[in-house]
């Protein structure tokens, strides 16, 4: 094994675990996550870091799709800790393994950072979606900023082999709307004592039109 695939399956899964359960982003997991209803579906669910803030009560049935292995046990881990049932599966974003209009919620959290095809991503979500079912998603992305966006374009192709294929420059709010979903943003900005090249967040509700 080489020291690329050591990292990808060993050390990737730590940095995404730590980096993504800092206290500034929990604190906006927590004000998000909550919201979901219904049937679930979370994409990128792997590290298990969201299960803690669902209200179980409010949620018929739970399922996740992350493709790295090592995430895929915390977030098995983290169901059996919380004692539901939740179907957990190995599975990409372009090619969501759950049939048209199944789901009254999907959760995305920094997850269209790192998948290959953002727009399909986007495109599947609304596919499983029913009618009237919510996206809600928190993600960073490309700053507002032209200096930060700029410096972001040149560090992004380092960026991307350490933190498992983490895209710093892609758009957020605006590829949600691209993909056919009405956007109901909720909030933008750097996230505290974070760089601005890796701090920008948007959060909102994406929503599929028909009910």
């Amino acid at each position: 094994m080489g020291l690329a695939d050591w990292w990808d399956q060993h050390g990737v899964p730590r940095v995404i675990k730590f980096a993504c359960g800092m206290p500034a982003i929990m604190k906006l997991r927590s004000q998000l996550v909550p919201m979901a209803r219904g049937n679930v579906f979370e994409i990128g669910c792997g590290g298990g870091i969201n299960q803690q803030f669902y209200n179980a009560s409010a949620i018929d049935s739970y399922a996740g799709i992350d493709p790295g292995g090592k995430l895929l046990e915390y977030a098995r881990a983290e169901a059996e800790k919380k004692g539901w049932k939740a179907d957990i599966r190995d599975g990409i974003g372009e090619d969501i393994p759950f049939d048209d209009e199944s789901f009254d919620t999907v959760v995305c959290t920094y997850t269209m950072c790192s998948v290959q095809d953002q727009a399909k991503v986007v495109s599947e979500m609304r596919r499983i979606l029913k009618p009237g079912g919510r996206l809600l998603f928190l993600e960073h992305g490309r700053a507002p900023d032209a200096k930060v966006a700029n410096w972001q374009e040149t560090i992004e192709p380092y960026w991307k082999p350490f933190a498992g294929g983490c895209h710093l420059t892609r758009p957020i709010t605006d590829a949600v709307r691209a993909g056919g979903l009405e956007v109901e943003p909720m909030g933008a900005r750097y996230l505290p004592k974070t760089p601005k090249s890796i701090g920008w967040n948007e959060w909102g509700v994406g929503i599929k039109a028909g009910a």
